[in-house]
């Protein structure tokens, strides 16, 4: 098992775009054979290279009994349907808040060897998606919510057992614009 600690809220690793995969090599496998095994282990729905300190593009994900990975993941959203309900994460441990996502989507992008894959999620897969591409763009699920609802988490955070008050992350607004959802439409 090649299970690894995952960064926590206040790592800059996490607020750093990742970089496109380039070599479809030994150490990618063994990159996506870690994510999944700390995943599996910590009872998450995925788990993107930054939250293991590793700057590529790159997420496992555990929905529904699918378990999978994707390399330089693409999104398009078919439709405008969405959904708003709780959202957590591996690197914010015990904070749960409802974030607004789009209900469907398709990521393109490649497996561990270089073979295209293309992934059609909704519901949570949808959500699962979005949120660890997300990381990918250095982009915490926190940056999705209102003033309100991150004010309430950042509340939570504090009091997790977790949290170091010497040294305090840094909660920006979303960088994808106004629109709907801050998805910059």
């Amino acid at each position: 098992m090649t299970v690894q600690p995952i960064r926590l809220f206040g790592d800059p690793v996490l607020r750093s775009q990742a970089d496109p995969v380039t070599d479809f090599d030994k150490e990618l496998r063994t990159l996506v054979r870690d994510l999944t095994d700390t995943m599996l282990d910590e009872g998450g729905a995925g788990l993107a290279a930054p939250q293991l300190g590793v700057g590529l593009r790159v997420f496992a994900f555990d929905v529904d009994d699918v378990v999978g990975h994707i390399v330089n993941p693409v999104l398009t959203f078919p439709d405008d349907e969405e959904q708003d309900g709780p959202e957590g994460c591996l690197s914010i441990p015990g904070v749960y808040v409802d974030t607004k996502r789009r209900q469907n989507v398709v990521a393109e992008g490649f497996n561990e060897f270089g073979d295209p894959v293309r992934l059609v999620g909704t519901g949570l897969m949808a959500r699962c998606v979005q949120h660890e591409t997300d990381h990918l763009d250095g982009v915490l699920f926190l940056d999705r919510l209102d003033a309100a609802a991150r004010k309430d988490a950042m509340k939570q955070i504090r009091a997790a057992d977790w949290y170091d008050a010497a040294k305090p992350p840094v909660v920006k607004t979303s960088p994808h614009g106004s629109g709907l959802f801050g998805l910059g439409r």
